[in-house]
């Protein structure tokens, strides 16, 4: 498994839940905290994300766009305040990138 290869340590139940894909799975036994999302909200289709995903030191990332309408889909606290900050990052990020 790739988590593997990043230096992740799974158990048994962490591994099979990955697997088969349950919505939510939070990794900190590794070189860097992820969260697994299979089912975000604000996102209909894998396919439609993947189309416009981003890649990140040869990794690829949700695009910012789908970041930010899964946070605004999810209407939790958290996600509400730290959206102007992400909508300030995707101005910057596109207006980098444009050039």
């Amino acid at each position: 498994m790739a988590l593997d290869e990043l230096g992740f340590v799974l158990d048994d139940v962490r591994r099979a839940e990955i697997r088969r894909g349950k919505d939510f799975v939070q990794l900190k036994d590794g070189p860097f905290d992820l969260d697994l999302v299979f089912a975000p909200d604000g996102i209909e289709r894998f396919s439609d994300a993947w189309d416009r995903r981003v890649q990140i030191e040869g990794f690829p990332v949700c695009h910012p766009s789908d970041i930010i309408a899964s946070k605004a889909a999810a209407n939790r606290t958290k996600d509400r305040e730290s959206l102007p900050r992400l909508r300030a990052f995707v101005d910057w990020w596109l207006e980098k990138h444009r050039r």
